[in-house]
């Protein structure tokens, strides 16, 4: 079942199985299955980890037409649409777009469901903010490490996409003109 991927691919383990599944192959759970892989050493490195793996799924995006054709398979374009496409585009977006919507709902319409979940949305993005902070001095404390996280691999998503937007080098060591070329 296996077809080496392009040369180019960025996250060639992503482009492999999904390869298999547009073929209608099932991507089976293997619980005994285990991978190691170190943890970056900081949230710098973590960084530039989460563009790779954002500009691997933008990428990708390109290249899995079947995969996004809910004619050939609906299942698999659901999944892959849901879990990948959209967090690879748009969600960070949204999640910049919800935040501000809810500030103005909440002022309008003084709801408590409203308020509630604003300010859920500044305690989340405040633990985040901290987060960062801690993270500067060496210290990861989970309640503010998660969030903060969170934010940073969204980040990196609006990361690439803005720089695909403006034509900047978006692919780790490739230059503006072979980014164009692409």
């Amino acid at each position: 079942m296996y077809e080496p991927v392009e040369t180019d691919t960025i996250i060639d383990d992503h482009m492999i199985a999904m390869r298999i599944a547009e073929k209608g192959f099932v991507i089976a759970y293997e619980p005994k299955a285990y991978a190691m892989e170190t943890g970056s050493a900081d949230s710098k490195e973590e960084l530039k980890r989460k563009i790779r793996i954002a500009a691997g799924g933008i990428q990708s995006i390109f290249r899995l037409k079947k995969a996004a054709n809910p004619f050939r398979n609906p299942v698999l374009t659901f999944q892959y649409i849901s879990h990948r496409v959209l967090r690879w585009t748009v969600t960070p977006f949204l999640m910049i777009l919800v935040f501000i919507l809810n500030i103005f709902i909440a002022q309008q319409t003084q709801h408590p469901l409203y308020i509630g979940l604003l300010i859920g949305q500044i305690v989340f993005y405040g633990l985040s903010l901290v987060g960062y902070f801690l993270e500067k001095r060496n210290l990861k404390v989970k309640a503010f490490f998660i969030p903060y996280y969170f934010c940073l691999m969204n980040y990196a998503v609006i990361a690439v996409l803005t720089g695909t937007l403006k034509n900047r080098k978006v692919l780790p060591g490739k230059s503006r003109k072979e980014n164009k070329q692409r």
